[in-house]
């Protein structure tokens, strides 16, 4: 069945949505503190606003007008249910004054970081924290979010609705700390955006979702400033997502990044990426990652990519941030820079802890140095057990592909 309404007035809603719904949750979450009574409103005016838009036009002010909408509404919900009369005198108050053209910059600031670090608190569960920065604050509706999950609608639906019991039940303070709490509570903050950035990178992920972590990665930038991996982890979305276009071919298959058309890469969001890296003076974790990063994107081809400036970038990274998949990726590091011999040796020692058992990419890994080291035959065999490992299909193909080059089918 088609859908009635104007396409523009869709479009327009959306657009609004994006930019307005945070605002406003936050505003009737700061003055209600009921987060269940704030969504519900401003999903009230966002579908009022479809029906009354196609036939009374956009309004001038459509922030402005939802706003007004939402917060009349949570008037009268809180009337009729003869809620604490304080709260209700006081949005009493915000209704009789006429929503200004633009907000005031400070309220919406803060606002909406103390919506982002509400929600990212620590005493939450970290999935707990992604999911609740994803309806809350981004606005992604309940059954997207799940999806992501891998869990029933109703499931994730009792996640949201614990969480937000557990912030009312504990009390936890709608604010943004300030002093160590900050230097605390940011890298929690800055870990639920990076997870909900690398829901929407992957290759089975929901695209709005990368996009949506940019957003509020630049929010948070420019919010805190002072802040370098804040500024860093914004740089490394750039870089990342600069190839989204270029990352399959025409048949939906992977290509890797050695193999990917550049002129189809974001040459706009590599230049701010690289605006923005130049900004940070520090190297913490996400700073390092975003200038490997850097070295991919502004390399004119694979074959004159730094890769010993990039070797040099994972050791610094090995050291601060130790992982497995960071041991993984120093090896592929050093197979390029310093020969397959060299990554090989790495390899064999990210895996000795039993760590990356079973883990595809690390299969690969050793497939694609083994390919290079001149073994074509051994390769294909570790490529297509790489490929019976993938988690997806596009993963499962590229690997299988790889064997078949390998092995000189066509």
């Amino acid at each position: 069945m088609t859908d009635p309404r104007p396409a523009a007035t869709v479009e327009a809603v959306a657009a609004v949505c994006a930019d307005s719904y945070a605002r406003i949750v936050a505003a009737l979450i700061r003055v209600t503190g009921d987060w269940t009574l704030a969504e519900d409103c401003a999903q009230d005016a966002l579908a009022l606003a479809l029906e009354r838009w196609p036939v009374d036009a956009v309004p001038a002010n459509p922030g402005g007008w939802l706003m007004t909408v939402a917060r009349n509404r949570a008037i009268d919900v809180l009337r009729r249910a003869s809620v604490e009369r304080r709260k209700l005198r006081e949005l009493a108050v915000l209704a009789l004054v006429d929503p200004p053209t633009e907000p005031a910059e400070e309220e919406v600031v803060d606002d909406r970081l103390r919506l982002i670090f509400t929600c990212c608190h620590p005493a939450l569960a970290f999935d707990a924290r992604v999911a609740l920065t994803l309806r809350t604050v981004v606005g992604v509706p309940t059954v997207d979010i799940a999806r992501a999950f891998l869990v029933s609608e109703s499931t994730m639906t009792r996640r949201l609705t614990r969480a937000k019991a557990k912030i009312s039940d504990a009390a936890i303070p709608y604010r943004v700390p300030g002093g160590p709490a900050l230097a605390e509570r940011l890298p929690g903050v800055l870990a639920v955006l990076y997870l909900l950035f690398t829901h929407g990178y992957n290759p089975d992920g929901e695209p709005a979702f990368a996009d949506e972590a940019i957003r509020l990665a630049r929010l948070l930038a420019h919010l805190l400033p002072e802040q370098p991996e804040v500024s860093a982890l914004l740089a490394l979305f750039l870089f990342q997502h600069s190839r989204r276009d270029a990352r399959r071919d025409p048949g939906g298959g992977l290509r890797t990044l050695d193999r990917q058309d550049r002129s189809r890469w974001d040459h706009a969001a590599i230049a701010e990426g690289v605006d923005v890296l130049a900004r940070v003076g520090e190297n913490g974790p996400y700073a390092v990652q975003a200038r490997i990063a850097a070295c991919h994107a502004t390399a004119a081809s694979a074959d004159v990519t730094d890769w010993p400036a990039i070797a040099g970038w994972y050791d610094e990274l090995a050291r601060i941030q130790p992982s497995p998949v960071i041991a993984l990726n120093r090896a592929v590091a050093h197979g390029y820079a310093f020969g397959p011999a060299a990554g090989l040796a790495l390899l064999a020692g990210a895996r000795a802890g039993g760590a990356l058992d079973g883990y595809p990419l690390a299969v690969a890994v050793e497939a694609d140095l083994t390919a290079r080291r001149g073994d074509r035959d051994l390769a294909a065999a570790l490529f297509r057990g790489a490929a019976a490992l993938a988690h997806s299909d596009p993963e499962r193909r590229a690997l299988l592909d790889r064997a078949e080059e390998l092995s000189g089918v066509d």
